[in-house]
């Protein structure tokens, strides 16, 4: 993206993997977002909420994440080749409402898949200045990597407010929530999703300090393993193995991970993945495990092990359980290059009976492959992921586009499947087989692009009384 930009700072990038979200304030004029939150108005008044149309209803809204200072950060959070997803709303919390409960969004209709490295985010903007008496979205900082509620709502709630023009950038599993509306004003917050491409090769943000240690003046952490390794996946380094750690200490923390504490389960997995191959063992056991939360933590630790668990995370692949193989599947995809061997395993695991299994592995064919396309021949990978696009099951046929576009030219035999999925059932489909298209970029790529966006463009200025 040949976009102006200001990077965010260390401080700041600490404060996204600590907490969940970064707030920053564009330089436009009050008039500016003035005209936007009185065309929200009157989209309300005259067709109601357009949800997923909002940004061709309202143009003016990419120049807020075209901003430098809102472009900059995300691309300190999602790479330089991130992308608007389609999904986008406008939420309205009107005089006098109650709010809503605490929660994380779906993944867009595919299921609810968690990752503490961070793939997706949400953007909040704020056409209006927003104070805690209008009923701002709230956020439990910290919460993106806790599941429960429980462990969620032991972080302090913190209202999101802001003057007009304030974009708040949040990872996509931060519990949040419309807080009670106690004013006499309207409050508009307009959300959209973004997405990452790239897997993190260097940072991009003003990065002067390679030392996680030195930042944060100090104070105790709480999750010292977990915030360290999403700082250096974000560096595009692997992380060290934790030093001194003893057997009886491991066998430990392997009794953690059944633990009723939600916390000490997450410092138990990434302890345990610090500690390298002489830990392999013993989660190899906790990954087959009968119960869904052990096996996922495991997976944690094992992912985070890298090289040394690669082995078995293979073997786990041919489990006669379904939910193991999918474990297994899930830990590949998020290790990265180090998960290169793995890549035979996860093209048969792509086309196997189970749909969780074909979900993970198709995900981890493109966060793998982009990483090594450079070293080895993916051309097999490219018809797998060509066959998935046809699959039953539509999460499988939407990482399989997100995949092809991850790998992007290499990926050019799959232009005629992508253009026919350009008219699959599911929106959200056809958006990552165009996306896909896009990041191929051969003119034959092209020229299917641009015919289909010819064809489906919608024109905001057309109404019933202008239908011309």
């Amino acid at each position: 993206m040949n976009k102006p930009t200001l990077k965010l700072t260390d401080e700041q990038m600490r404060g996204f993997i600590v907490n969940g979200y970064v707030k920053v304030k564009t330089d436009f004029p009050a008039s500016f977002h003035e005209n936007i939150r009185q065309q929200v108005d009157t989209m309300f008044e005259e067709t109601g909420n357009l949800g997923n149309n909002l940004l061709p209803a309202i143009p003016e809204i990419q120049e807020v994440f075209d901003n430098p200072v809102v472009h900059g950060a995300m691309q300190g959070v999602l790479g330089s080749e991130y992308v608007m997803h389609p999904h986008r709303y406008c939420h309205f919390n009107q005089q006098g409402s109650e709010g809503q409960n605490f929660h994380k969004d779906s993944y867009a209709g595919d299921e609810q898949i968690r990752r503490h490295r961070c793939r997706w985010t949400m953007a909040f903007y704020y056409p209006q200045d927003v104070t805690e008496d209008m009923g701002p979205t709230a956020v439990l900082p910290g919460s993106q990597y806790y599941e429960t509620g429980e462990s969620a709502h032991q972080q302090p709630e913190v209202a999101l407010c802001g003057e007009a023009g304030t974009v708040t950038i949040v990872h996509y599993d931060l519990w949040h929530r419309a807080m009670p509306n106690r004013s006499d004003k309207k409050r508009y917050m307009l959300k959209f999703l973004f997405i990452r491409l790239d897997e993190p090769q260097t940072p991009l943000w003003k990065n002067d300090s390679d030392n996680w240690h030195t930042l944060g003046n100090g104070e105790e952490s709480e999750h010292p393993e977990l915030w360290e390794s999403v700082w250096d996946w974000y560096s595009g380094k692997h992380n060290g193995t934790a030093n001194g750690v003893s057997h009886d200490e491991v066998d430990t923390l392997i009794e953690t991970l059944d633990n009723d504490n939600e916390k000490d389960r997450l410092n138990a997995a990434y302890r345990l993945g610090r500690v390298g191959a002489d830990a392999v063992p013993a989660l190899k056991q906790m990954l087959h495990s009968t119960s869904a939360t052990i096996r996922e933590y495991a997976g944690y630790a094992l992912s985070l092990t890298g090289t040394p668990a690669v082995p078995t995370l293979v073997d786990a692949l041919q489990a006669t359980d379904d939910s193991v193989r999918a474990s297994a599947a899930f830990a590949l995809a998020d290790m990265g290059k180090a998960a290169q061997e793995a890549i035979p395993a996860l093209m048969h695991a792509a086309q196997e009976p189970s749909e969780s299994v074909r979900r993970h592995a198709t995900e981890g064919l493109g966060l793998i492959g982009q990483l090594v396309s450079e070293d080895i021949d993916l051309s097999e990978t490219v018809q797998v992921l060509t066959t998935g696009l046809s699959d039953d099951y539509f999460p499988v046929r939407d990482n399989a586009a997100r995949a092809l576009a991850k790998l992007g030219a290499i990926a050019e035999p799959a232009i005629p499947a992508l253009v026919a999925q350009l008219e699959d059932e599911d929106r959200y489909v056809r958006f990552h087989a165009a996306v896909a298209l896009k990041q191929i970029g051969t003119p034959k790529a092209q020229d299917a692009l641009f015919n289909h966006l010819f064809t489906s463009r919608w024109c905001a200025l057309t109404t019933r009384g202008t239908p011309y």
